[in-house]
């Protein structure tokens, strides 16, 4: 599956966002303001501004729909979901080329708040995945104990875990030493 970089960007920033929800021992991984400052950092969204508890809010709000998606039974709930979501953003397609990029598309207003920019960029890469007939890549780990967000990029659709290196390293390990007490006792 061929996916420009800009969609590439996009898909990894919403499961990020995603994987920020409260929905471990973790916490909210977006609690405050600071935090929010800091996603938009780590991420490089442009045109952030002042950012106020309306906007935490809102990228909250945005967090949970973009959530709903993943958890999304079939491509026609998923495109639905989509369509909400961008059409409540306001987009507005423009090709721009910035920060050593080449021309892309940002789906946002200039003057758009963090979450419409969110909701519109996110939210395209997204409904490119679903208008691909791709869907099923849009995953949770399968680790028991974790649960997070991720996009299957794998060439065959197998990924089974957020990170090969965490979640996936740490179940095999887990299953090694299983087989081994067993075959010793």
């Amino acid at each position: 599956m061929l996916i420009p970089h800009d969609t590439r960007i996009a898909l990894e920033t919403v499961v990020n966002l995603v994987n920020t929800a409260p929905e471990s021992d973790a916490g909210d991984g977006l609690a405050d303001i600071a935090t929010l400052y800091g996603f938009a950092e780590r991420h490089r969204i442009s045109g952030v501004g002042d950012l106020g508890e309306k906007d935490l809010r809102a990228v909250h709000d945005v967090r949970s729909k973009f959530a709903e998606i993943f958890a999304a039974p079939d491509a026609r709930t998923a495109a639905d979901l989509v369509n909400g979501l961008v059409a409540a953003a306001g987009t507005t397609p423009q090709l721009t080329n910035h920060d050593g990029y080449d021309w892309h598309v940002h789906y946002f207003a200039p003057d758009a708040s963090i979450a419409d920019h969110l909701a519109a960029d996110c939210g395209m890469a997204l409904a490119f995945i679903v208008v691909a007939g791709e869907q099923e890549r849009l995953r949770r780990c399968e680790a028991p104990d974790c649960r997070d967000a991720f996009v299957d990029l794998s060439r065959n659709r197998s990924r089974r875990y957020c990170s090969s290196r965490t979640c996936g390293n740490r179940l095999h390990v887990a299953a090694y030493r299983a087989r081994r007490r067993e075959a010793a006792g």
